[in-house]
């Protein structure tokens, strides 16, 4: 055997089995028959369960003279004899937890309708099975695992244990995936084995049942027959024990463990503590009887402590802040501020969760309003109340954000004032100033104005300060001078500060008067002119203010310093600025070649007087401008309208009223000095303003995607006929990926309603016959009919990447309404039984794409290929979408719901889905139970009210120590006689209680029927006295009750007699009142939920599952939407087929069309034919878009490809600066006429007239594998294609054009490097800088590739055979300074030298040392082979 056949995926292992390949998106294999020998071509190994000895001899044999062996150290050596021991008695434990042919027929007998499994395949067909890396069966080493980075003991190991491997990943633990496990993960995820021990858990054995078949009654048969097979645990375990206390490994309950001191942090990393949830920070939330999500956000301010003044104030705060946004009458603002208020005391001083307050405390956000009746003779005064809503869910969480604010900006007052009181005690400092606006700062701005004013108004006594008291410096507050600060410190303590006063009034005066508050500062004019007082020697302080002219300027800029660190003169500029702002944009020098009429920030590139109310309604245009900015392509410039008006009033506060020549020069000299302010405030203010803009207009976005992601989760499951709203429905998923119709796999899965996979195959031919013309239908059509009938979905649901997928869905509804495929037999309103047409829909597939390639795919679907699995998301998702974006976690917020959601910083998007997420999940609740067996609804529990994803663990894990089912929901608290542990102490209970249910059972005597409903235990009372009244039970009859049957006897009566009805008789006005004036408790909304609730227990609240409209199905197929695609655009198609008088052609997208004869040429008499041909890529403009049916029609002809339609941007005459516009297009102009080079126009969308400095600089921000057609500096006959490799790399290829009918025309034939041939610039993108920009893709995605440099990577091989002597190890690297070319740098061990071979990218493959290779696969066992024959003399070549 050669080392050629060890190469995977390109040998056979014996030359007469069938060659496979594999297609990595369906999993289908594609045989070529070479032999007959095995069933479909498989073998097994029988030597699979002998020793590893000689595998692991031949494999030593392989790497010889390439792999420096160091002898085996003596522990080494005793380590591995106990890694063997070990593994030998797991093995044998495992055989014997298996069931033999002896148990299943015992088994069989006790149960007749148990169906034995087929006997399994021989041994020796497991050989081969598809690729190589993808059998399952013992192999032995070879070229493959020369620089394999795998621990060979280990993968041995794993190799050996498939057959008896279960499932366990239901007894996940908090210690789960500290492991990390080496795949060889060729094909990008771990093969059966490495799923399957993934999760190495305890000696419980779980899956029998799925192991052998089984359903409940076998299964308690063979419990009774057999035990459960855990009587020598005890025994196993302390063994266990044993072996790890010699290896070292810690058990964190073991008592030596314990009596040592040793703790988690000991043996694990921080960060692997932090991903777990594990570190004494996390434990701390657990501990807490606070819910979790009010920990988390308040942890920076939980020092804070409000006082009762100001949680006072903070409820006028919020309510200010909160009232412009409510549309309520003004009668209201009183109750208005009174509710926010409440809602402020529930969740501070209750510390109730926003679900518990909306759901619970319902009545505190209603005002009810007397309202007089109409005239009555009898009862003048007759009046009603009319309820009035003050405050929704929404308005909750928005409280719940102001709190936290109001937390921060009582913090940072709390230090200021700290600070404050430490100068006043002991450096005996006293400002009016500070003492009065300190109080009045409402803002964050506001107070970061007083601490600015505070830090330079008393800089040399904070310095004083910190020397005295270094603790000073550390309470957050105190800053370092700088040589700024230093100079006005010298200025005010100089001689110079005289002229300061001598300006007449000081700056906190002239800001009393701008700001119209009090009396009237007046200014007074000294006796002697400006510059006579800054000559005169009392003034002058030399050496630094030696001159007048010195003097007299240091004096204005201490001044100016002074009026703009002013908080009054702040506050007046912040009140006028952000009135009166506008905003305009201008264009800079990279902006004005970048930004041209087809790029998207052109629709503000001389945007001009925006006001600020405009982008709070387009806020997605603001965050688009500030992205420009960013890149450098805009500036944004905030100016005031009338900011000389302005001026003129603020001068007329601070000049004297005086008439005389000193008078006017002192008051041009305070102008002066007012101009010098107000030039620092703009700038300051307009830094700010944007900033806050921008804040607000991220919340927007965010509040949309947060709407959007809402209507999401505001589905039930899909509805199947006949049901109730909330059932679960049986799917069919069906759908062909990317794939064409009728030549690649379409794959489907059937998932019940309990979301198993119980089966799932592929078609490919959906071909529908016609009996007329004796055409038969195709397998896979009778194929379908026969699933359909034998399953009888209730939907069947489909979708895909492409435009073939909506083709895909008019295949099956053809058929289904052929064939009449009928749904569900269901009983009607009338009794009767029926049955519809089955359901056929089109799924949202935006979870689906993200879990088909999910590791949480591959561990629950291992042997599925991913297409499959997709169908599988698109089932689920149908069953529960709500569920499906639970499970996605943090990755939910990589679904698209806006345009602008780009722009919004992750966490803002993550914050606004969790609470979107928190209010759907405690609306529709969690069965208890089901969470603890179902990990899909265990995901729901860290978005219950008062949970969080550290308390809803630990709410699993102590469930399952109390014996891992719950009765009522009294036990979540515990119970010491019971000796019953509590899972969440009583705050975090008063949150959740109502919103974990269990299923009423009702021969469970400790059940009670209220746990099954929305009713907080608080109100059981109310709900058993409404029972009580119902029944029409009195006192006695209560307490028969009671005392026979627990405290929950009437409502049980109440079910048992199913006279829930009669709950609608009471007249529930009367009991809220009674309990309002009586007991204080305002319940009326409350007795409303709990007569719903008895009557419909967590009845289905969502809207019916949505289906997908037009548009929606139109961007799902084609990714386009109608900004990008647009009719009169311009795009290149592909065309099809050429007929006589037509075009059959397709978009990139997918969207196919034609183009008749006389929409195709200028030249009618010439044919279609003699113009174009099959294949041919060219520019065509968009007549019509049928966005159902994923149809277009186009047009060829020349004259209208000129003209394509531009975009209309609805602007005010004031709103653009179309002189700016026509200067720069002339000054474009003129620089193009001077360069010489672009005077050529190639009529391409992607021509630019850029040298490669441009280019390059254009293509800066653009994706990898952007393109730019320029012209080339090579003459006339030439193009120049600038494409991006990478960041900073770009590439440029030398296009010789040849047959050119003129010098100004472009060559029917484009050739590079006199190799490659293209007819036109379309083709040659495709084929050649596509084809290259997939393979860097390929190459940059591939597990070998490493991001650094040539000598990082280099760092890193040498720093990987350090750690591990005995292993070769190579990695590819970009080649920065030659675009197109990678390194390949390995490493044979390590005390071998490091070496680097160059790899190019080609269009369709990788170059290496003369050889093409087609992937990255092929590249690598190329590299293998290559190396092995360099090691054993021969030459490298073809």
């Amino acid at each position: 055997m050669s080392a050629r056949d060890l190469i995977s995926g390109e040998v056979d292992v014996d030359s007469q089995e069938e060659d496979e390949s594999f297609d990595e998106e369906t999993g289908e294999v594609r045989r070529k028959t070479n032999g007959a020998n095995g069933v479909n071509g498989h073998l097994d190994d029988s030597s699979e369960e002998e020793d590893d000895d000689d595998d692991e001899e031949a494999a030593a044999a392989v790497r010889k003279d390439f792999i420096v062996e160091d002898d085996e150290e003596p522990e080494e050596r005793e380590r591995r004899r106990r890694e063997r021991k070990k593994r030998r008695r797991e093995e044998r434990e495992e055989e014997e937890a298996g069931l033999d042919e002896e148990d299943l027929d015992l088994i069989g007998e006790a149960n007749p309708d148990f169906e034995r499994r087929a006997p399994s395949e021989p041994k020796l067909k497991r050989l081969k099975r598809g690729h190589k890396e993808d059998r399952n069966g013992h192999r032995s080493k070879g070229i493959d695992d020369i620089f394999d980075s795998e621990e060979e003991d280990e993968n041995d190991f794993r190799n050996q244990r498939q057959s008896h491997r279960v499932d366990p990943r239901h007894l996940q633990d908090d210690l789960d995936d500290f492991i990390e496990e080496d795949y060889d993960d060729r094909d990008g995820a771990p093969d059966d084995d490495d799923a399957d021990i993934a999760r190495p858990m305890g000696r419980t054995y779980t899956g029998i049942k799925d192991a052998a078949g089984l359903d409940e009654a076998a299964l308690e048969d063979m419990k009774e027959a057999f035990g459960e097979g855990d009587e020598y645990d005890w025994a196993l375990e302390k063994q266990d024990q044993e072996e790890e206390r010699e290896q070292g490994v810690l058990d964190a309950e073991d008592p030596e463990a314990i009596a040592k001191g040793l703790e988690l942090k000991d043996v694990f990393e921080p960060s692997q503590l932090a991903e777990k949830l594990l570190t004494d920070e996390d434990n701390e939330i657990r501990a807490a009887d606070v819910p979790e999500r009010y920990q988390l956000a308040r942890a920076p301010y939980k020092d804070v402590v409000l006082t009762s003044d100001q949680f006072k104030e903070e409820g006028i705060w919020v309510s200010d802040l909160l009232w412009p946004r409510k549309n309520i009458k003004p009668t209201l603002k009183e109750p208005f501020r009174k509710a926010v208020a409440k809602i402020l005391e529930f969740m501070v001083s209750d510390e109730y969760e926003v679900p518990f307050i909306f759901q619970h405390r319902k009545d505190y956000l209603i005002h009810q309003e007397r309202v007089p009746l109409a005239s009555d003779p009898t009862n003048p005064d007759a009046s009603d109340f009319v309820p009035a809503k003050l405050l929704d869910q929404e308005d909750l969480w928005r409280i719940f954000d102001l709190d936290l604010k109001f937390r921060a900006l009582i913090d940072k007052r709390n230090a200021l004032s700290e600070t404050y009181k430490k100068l006043r005690d002991i450096v005996d400092c006293h400002d009016e100033v500070f003492e009065t606006m300190l109080p009045a700062a409402i803002t964050m701005e506001e107070l970061q104005d007083v601490q600015d004013y505070l830090h330079f108004q008393h800089a040399s006594k904070m310095a004083d300060l910190a020397a005295l008291n270094a603790s000073s410096a550390a309470n957050g507050t105190h800053r370092r001078p700088g040589s700024g600060r230093a100079l006005f410190d010298r200025i005010r303590s100089s001689n110079v500060y005289r002229l300061v006063r001598a300006f007449g009034i000081t700056a906190d005066d002239f800001a009393q008067n701008a700001l119209k508050e009090g009396r009237r500062r007046y200014t007074e004019d000294p006796a002697s002119h400006p510059e006579d007082l800054a000559d005169d020697e009392s003034t002058m302080d030399p050496p630094e203010f030696s001159t007048g002219a010195q003097c007299l300027k240091a004096a204005k800029a201490m001044f100016a310093e002074e009026i703009a660190l002013s908080p009054k003169m702040r506050k007046v500029m912040r009140a006028s600025f952000y009135k009166d702002s506008v905003i305009d944009c201008f264009r800079t020098e990279k902006g004005l070649r970048r930004i041209d009429e087809h790029h998207p920030y052109y629709s503000f590139k001389y945007l001009r007087n925006q006001q600020l109310l405009e982008f709070t309604h387009q806020p997605d245009l603001f965050l688009r401008m500030i992205r420009a900015e960013e890149e450098g392509l805009i500036e944004i410039k905030v100016r005031m309208q009338n900011e000389e008006s302005f001026k003129k009033r603020l001068y007329t506060e601070i000049e004297s009223d005086n008439y005389s020549e000193i008078a006017e020069a002192w008051n041009r000299e305070r102008r002066e000095v007012l101009d010098m302010a107000l030039l620092k405030l703009d700038k300051m203010m307009a830094r700010g303003l944007k900033e806050n803009l921008k804040n607000i207009c991220e919340d927007q976005v965010a509040k949309r995607c947060r709407e959007e992601f809402g209507r999401r989760l505001d589905q039930a499951p899909y509805k199947p006929k006949g049901m109730v709203l909330g059932t679960v429905p049986r799917v069919l998923a069906i759908s062909n990926g990317a794939g064409s119709l009728g030549r690649d796999a379409i794959c489907w899965a059937w998932v019940e309603e309990n979301g198993r996979v119980l089966e799932n195959g592929k078609f490919t031919d959906f071909f529908l016959g016609d009996p007329e013309r004796g055409q038969e239908d195709s397998a896979d059509v009778k194929a379908f009919i026969r699933l359909v009938e034998r399953r009888t979905p209730d939907v069947i649901g489909v979708s895909g990447f492409s435009a073939d997928s909506r083709k895909l869905y008019k295949y099956l509804d053809d058929i289904i309404e052929r064939k009449d495929l009928r749904g569900p037999t269901y009983e009607d309103d009338d009794n009767n039984d029926r049955s519809d047409r089955l359901d056929l829909v089109i799924v949202n597939d935006e979870v689906a794409r993200l879990y088909q390639t999910s590791e949480r795919a591959q561990l629950e679907h291992p042997g599925f290929a991913p297409l499959t699995r997709y169908c599988v998301g698109l089932a689920k998702y149908l069953q529960s979408p709500i569920k499906e974006y639970a499970a996605l976690g943090n990755d939910v917020t990589s679904i698209i719901l806006d345009p602008a959601q780009a722009y919004v910083p992750r966490e803002k998007i993550s914050k606004n889905f969790e609470t979107a997420m928190v209010d759907f999940v405690n609306l529709i609740g969690v069965e208890i139970n089901d969470a603890l067996s179902d990990p899909y609804t265990a995901n729901l529990l860290p978005y219950v009210c008062g949970l969080g994803l550290r308390k809803a663990q630990q709410l699993m894990k102590v469930i399952h120590l109390n014996g891992g089912h719950v009765i009522n929901r009294a036990e979540f608290v515990g119970d010491a006689d019971q000796q019953r542990l509590g899972a969440v102490g009583g705050r975090v209970w008063a949150n959740c209680a109502s919103f974990l249910y269990i299923d009423y059972d009702s021969s469970e005597p400790e059940a009670d029927f209220l746990d099954n409903t929305r009713i907080h235990p608080e109100d059981y009372e109310l709900a058993r006295k409404m029972a009580a009244d119902a029944l029409e039970l009195d006192e006695e009859d209560i307490d028969a009750e009671v005392n026979e049957s627990g405290i929950s006897a009437v409502v049980r009566r109440l079910i048992r007699e199913d006279q829930q009805y009669k709950v609608d008789d009471l007249i529930l006005e009367e009991y809220a009142e009674q309990l309002e004036t009586k007991n204080n408790l305002r319940k009326r909304a409350t007795l409303e939920t709990i007569r719903a609730e008895v009557q419909n227990p967590y009845e289905e609240l969502r809207n019916n599952f949505a289906l997908l409209s037009s548009e929606e199905i139109f961007t799902m197929f084609t990714g386009e939407t109608r900004e990008t695609l647009y009719e009169g655009m311009v795009v290149p198609i592909s065309i099809k087929k050429v007929g006589e008088d037509y075009i059959e052609a397709r978009m990139d997208c997918g969207i196919e069309g034609t183009i008749p004869a006389i929409d195709i040429s200028d030249q009618p008499d010439v044919a279609p034919r003699q113009l174009y041909q099959q294949f041919q890529t060219v520019q065509a403009k968009v007549r019509h878009i049928n966005r159902k049916t994923l149809t277009a029609t186009f047009v060829m002809r020349e004259n209208e490809v000129r003209n394509p339609v531009k975009h209309n941007f609805d602007r005010g005459p004031r709103d653009w600066d179309e002189d700016q516009e026509r200067a720069d297009k002339e000054s474009m102009k003129e620089k193009n006429d001077v360069s010489g080079r672009t005077q050529r126009v190639v009529k391409h969308p992607l021509f630019k007239p850029f040298n490669s400095a441009q280019a390059q600089e254009f293509l800066g921000s653009q994706a990898r594998g952007d393109v730019v057609i320029r012209p080339s500096s090579k003459g006339i006959d030439h193009l120049a294609v600038t494409w991006k490799v990478s960041d900073n790399i770009y590439q440029h290829i030398d296009v010789l054009e040849l047959d050119k009918s003129n010098q100004f025309s472009s060559g029917s034939t484009l050739t590079i490097g006199g190799k490659f041939k293209y007819s036109d610039l379309d083709e040659l993108i495709v084929n050649y800088v596509k084809a290259m920009a997939k393979k860097v893709d390929e190459m940059m995605l591939h597990e070998k590739y490493q991001n650094g440099t040539k000598a990082e990577t280099e760092r890193w091989l040498s720093t990987y055979t350090e750690a591990n002597p005995k292993r070769s190890v190579y990695a590819f690297c970009i080649d920065p300074k030659h675009p197109g070319y990678f390194f390949l740098c390995f490493k044979a061990g390590q005390h071998a030298q490091l070496q680097s071979w160059p790899v190019k990218v080609v269009p369709q493959a990788f170059e290496l040392q003369r050889n093409m290779y087609p992937d990255m696969r092929a590249l690598c066992n190329g590299f293998k082979l290559l190396f092995t024959n360099m090691q054993n003399g021969k030459r490298p070549g073809r």
